[in-house]
């Protein structure tokens, strides 16, 4: 079975198909993420990591469909590099994370405290991930964008110099 379908098969028997979302399930939301970073032609990596960004609760949505003992089983499916880009998002501390991403580079885990790092490719990965993942919500849940969009677009700006191109003019539209 491809990557793309083993990915799928785990999902579902870990019941994301199950579990609420807005725009109506945590699986449709995490194929339409995969989906538009495939759209923007963004690198496989991170579209599989798209399509997986929630397995370990995140700080926005902390429902967990994989422990963190099960990250090899991940990691088997869509490889290293894309797990550790779940791995790293699902454990963003956003309060003191994303305010500073582009000056300082560095991500928070909220879950250890630990600070990690990042060189260029993997703060455009993670920061195209999680502007993708917001515009998908935005389209979805009532209200978000009265509520949250002035926030996601001096976000957007904020970002703009680590962003993939496609990324950054998908976020001006989606929060304009």
């Amino acid at each position: 079975m491809e990557t793309a379908g083993r990915l799928a098969a785990l999902l579902r028997d870990r019941g994301a198909e199950n579990i609420e979302h807005p725009g109506g399930t945590l699986y449709g939301h995490l194929e339409r993420v995969q989906q538009r970073l495939a759209d923007l032609a963004l690198p496989v990596e991170v579209q599989l990591a798209g399509r997986a960004h929630a397995v370990y609760g995140t700080q926005g949505f902390d429902v967990r469909l994989l422990a963190d003992d099960e990250r090899p089983l991940l990691a088997a499916i869509v490889g290293r590099d894309a797990e550790e880009l779940v791995r790293r998002y699902g454990a963003c501390d956003r309060g003191a994370t994303w305010a500073e991403l582009v000056t300082a580079r560095r991500v928070h885990d909220r879950h250890t405290g630990a600070v990690e790092e990042l060189d260029d490719d993997r703060v455009r990965e993670f920061a195209d991930l999680s502007l993708v993942n917001e515009i998908d919500v935005a389209e979805h849940a009532p209200g978000f964008r009265d509520q949250h969009g002035p926030y996601f677009r001096q976000l957007t700006e904020d970002w703009a110099p680590v962003l993939s191109p496609a990324v950054l003019a998908e976020a001006r539209r989606a929060f304009a």
